[in-house]
């Protein structure tokens, strides 16, 4: 976890819900289907110190890596260990970002031995922004911005899924996010259950598993076949 998730909104769109500049270079596109190194829209702030919307590969790659050859394996960090994690402290404390998301994809095992893939939203459509941090690898013209999202346990009903989640801001949290802290361990708060109660767990078809797979049709909702159960789900 989280290792899919949707983003469809527009830059223009992006650019003002998060009040921010629009430096994407016109690259953004939607994307039901994100999966690990592809380049996405991501908040963050500029060396100005202004919001800048730009694009980064979902990925980390700190700036002592030898190759990119691990950025898949770099999606996740760890909200309990990303504070003393050698890949990642340094990021988290001066280099946090926000990861605009209409969603993300779990699957769970079905007593058949299949996978039910389900995708989290919120039921009123807004925009959720995962809690993320960034790096720039490489140098000159080579020179990419790579980020990782942070996860936690998970809680409430989104636990019957998957025993993680990605860390979800509300959007009176994005400037304690974005603004530079001595102690930002204490941003890593999980959202409230009130506000966690407006997301849906919606069943999807099988068709999101193929990463090749996009369009709106791999977030419709889809029959549950009726011998599963919530008691009857294993994590995947």
């Amino acid at each position: 976890m989280c290792g899919r998730y949707a983003t469809t909104r527009s830059s223009g769109e992006l650019s003002a819900l998060f009040e921010s500049s629009d430096d994407t270079e016109g690259v953004v596109r939607p994307d039901h289907n994100v999966a690990p190194t592809d380049r996405v829209p991501l908040v963050r702030v500029s060396a100005e110190g202004h919001r800048s919307l730009c694009v980064g590969r979902w990925g980390l790659l700190p700036h002592w890596s030898r190759s990119a050859a691990g950025a898949a394996r770099m999606i996740n960090a760890r909200s309990e260990t990303v504070a003393t994690s050698r890949a990642y402290a340094g990021s988290f404390a001066r280099r946090r970002c926000l990861v605009p998301a209409d969603g993300w994809y779990e699957w769970v095992r079905r007593p058949d031995g299949g996978r039910q893939a389900y995708y989290m939203t919120p039921t009123d459509g807004s925009v959720l922004a995962l809690a993320g941090i960034w790096s720039v690898w490489g140098s000159g013209a080579d020179s990419r911005l790579t980020f990782s999202v942070l996860t936690t346990a998970a809680l409430g009903d989104l636990a019957e899924v998957h025993d993680r989640m990605p860390v979800l801001l509300p959007p009176e949290r994005w400037s304690s996010w974005l603004s530079p802290t001595d102690a930002p361990e204490r941003l890593l708060v999980p959202a409230s259950a009130e506000w966690l109660a407006g997301l849906e767990i919606r069943p999807v078809g099988a068709a999101v598993g193929d990463v090749r797979n996009d369009g709106p049709q791999l977030t419709a909702r889809v029959p549950v076949p009726p011998t599963v159960t919530p008691q009857e789900l294993t994590l995947f």
